[in-house]
């Protein structure tokens, strides 16, 4: 933890001895993002409910998407970046170094410039949170906390796997965008609005259902049970599938020789 902390302390004062650059790109992070808001705002302006949720619902589920979504792509950068590493041969040299690879690609990279997008979903949760009509009892914080926390691993092993493709492909494959990115942007609306199909691949493929759609029912006390509450930790399960296809890439990785 120590030597990650420095990497820390590195990247962000790299990143802020250009200040004028560091915040007008966390600025247009946030406009960026905010296009996505005014576009709900436009959605229920014009139908008020989508499928028996409010629009301070929605701006809930949003905001939990996003800000999962930011701080994943904030600290696990070095990952989605990762083809540019196999293609100029600099991963030989995190495989000659004492440190383990995954710790040494997370901490190469950190875009502290997403802090735009972050601080958009703080404004979300501000008004969402008293105006949802939720009670915020104990355990109700708990799944929230959950939500946030277990999100962002979830989208981290996207990129784990994102990486792990690079190893067969050299270059990253877009199609892998259709559900980092647009897990983010789909993840605006609870994943039951786009069909039962999409909301099935969504819970036992892809588990980002299980941070998103379930525990918001509990949320909004829609559904009782505890194992609504806990699905956010079953959709951990998937770090192992996602962290055994990186061990499997990386056994296979022959150098670029760049």
């Amino acid at each position: 933890m120590k030597l990650y902390l420095k990497f820390f302390s590195m990247h962000l004062k790299s990143q802020m001895q250009y200040k004028a650059s560091f915040f007008m790109t966390a600025m247009g992070q946030f406009l960026v993002s905010f296009s996505t808001l005014l576009g709900i705002w436009f959605m229920f302006d014009r139908f008020h409910t989508v499928e028996g949720f409010s629009f301070q619902e929605v701006l809930l589920c949003f905001a939990v998407v996003l800000l999962a979504y930011s701080l994943a792509e904030c600290f696990g950068r070095g990952f989605d970046v990762f083809p540019r590493m196999i293609s100029n041969g600099e991963f030989d040299r995190v495989l000659v170094r004492p440190r383990h690879e995954v710790f040494q690609v997370l901490a190469s990279q950190m875009e502290f410039t997403r802090i735009g997008r972050l601080l958009q979903a703080v404004l979300v949760f501000c008004y969402a949170l008293p105006a949802c009509g939720v009670i915020w009892t104990w355990d109700k914080i708990f799944t929230l906390a959950l939500m946030i926390a277990c999100g962002s691993i979830i989208f981290f092993c996207l990129f784990l796997i994102y990486a792990g493709i690079s190893f067969f492909t050299i270059e990253g494959l877009e199609f892998m965008n259709v559900l980092t990115d647009g897990g983010r942007e789909f993840g605006r609306y609870p994943f039951s609005v786009y069909g039962k199909d999409v909301l099935r691949f969504l819970t036992y493929v892809i588990p980002l259902a299980l941070f998103q759609y379930y525990p918001l029912l509990y949320l909004l006390g829609r559904e009782t049970r505890v194992s609504y509450m806990l699905a956010p930790l079953l959709g951990l399960l998937f770090a192992v599938p996602a962290y055994a296809f990186w061990r499997f890439g990386l056994r296979r990785y022959k150098s670029t020789g760049s």
